[in-house]
């Protein structure tokens, strides 16, 4: 494998164990971390938890078969109202931590303690799905609280993130194939998962993907698939604005332009700014006088 295929370490790679039913995902972002950061000044600990939430968004995203993307979504009465990001198909993420500027903590108890994490699975053709559970003392806990309830296969999370990086690990039990006997399957994941729980935050942060699986586990057999690149990509557009302005009220529409002149509009994901006119909102204005209801 030839890891100068890709520029940066931001990438998402897979590995399978050959001799038993588990798989792993090793996920390291080092300039879409960066790029989301640059985009807002985030108090230390909120870009952290922001870097933990995009490694999780990325190692979820790899298991879906369809074409749409992930929405992991956090509310919480504590110092983080809401902290979303979004991971598609094509693994291009985007994120935000909405007001959350005067944060002062650094742990997750305080910033999203007794909140609700909610995993939303939006494909581009198909049934949107969304499931919700209480947030834990640490992202991956309520993660794997949420695998526990709804899949009911082992799933396991470590995640971590620096000022300039951020990484995340799963390992998860498959349907029984190579092993069916239960107290096998159980001592092949508790081999795997004691192995994992030795891994330091400083390795998941630094070291290439391969290097950590063969630490890990170089006397398992492993399959290593090629690693995919992972990107910062807003997916907001001018169409997609306006058609948001279309839920708006005409008045209140016909009253700003009367007040400005012209509407804008911030995209909060990556402070793109769009502008529009009368001329580009006659598709639901009309061209009549406007009419107060």
């Amino acid at each position: 494998m030839n890891d100068k295929t890709l520029p940066s370490r931001d990438r998402a790679q897979r590995f399978l164990f050959e001799e038993t039913d588990i798989r792993g995902e090793i996920v390291q972002l080092d300039a879409t971390y960066r790029d989301i950061l640059a985009i807002h000044q985030y108090p230390p600990g909120v870009s952290s938890l922001l870097g933990e939430f995009m490694a999780a968004a990325v190692l979820l995203a790899t298991t879906l078969k369809f074409e749409g993307k992930l929405i992991l979504q956090a509310r919480s009465e504590r110092q983080i109202p809401l902290l979303m990001v979004e991971c598609d198909s094509q693994l291009q993420v985007r994120g935000i931590a909405r007001g959350a500027q005067e944060a002062t903590a650094d742990n997750f108890e305080q910033l999203l303690g007794e909140g609700q994490l909610a995993i939303t699975i939006d494909p581009f053709s198909g049934q949107r799905y969304q499931g919700i559970v209480p947030l834990q003392h640490s992202l991956a806990a309520s993660l794997e609280n949420y695998f526990e309830q709804s899949e009911q296969l082992g799933t396991q999370f470590w995640l971590s993130a620096s000022e300039d990086s951020a990484a995340g690990m799963l390992l998860q039990q498959l349907p029984a194939q190579l092993v069916t006997d239960a107290a096998e399957r159980r001592a092949h994941w508790e081999h795997a998962t004691t192995l994992a729980n030795t891994l330091k935050d400083e390795e998941l942060l630094t070291l290439a993907a391969p290097e950590i699986a063969h630490r890990l586990y170089h006397e398992d057999p492993l399959r290593l698939f090629e690693p995919l690149p992972v990107t910062f990509h807003c997916s907001c557009s001018r169409e997609r604005t306006l058609n948001a302005l279309a839920s708006i009220q005409t008045a209140e529409i016909e009253s700003l332009l009367e007040e400005l002149g012209t509407i804008t509009m911030d995209c909060e994901f990556c402070n793109q700014q769009y502008k529009f006119v009368r001329e580009d909102l006659d598709g639901f204005l009309g061209d009549s006088d406007p009419v107060v209801h």
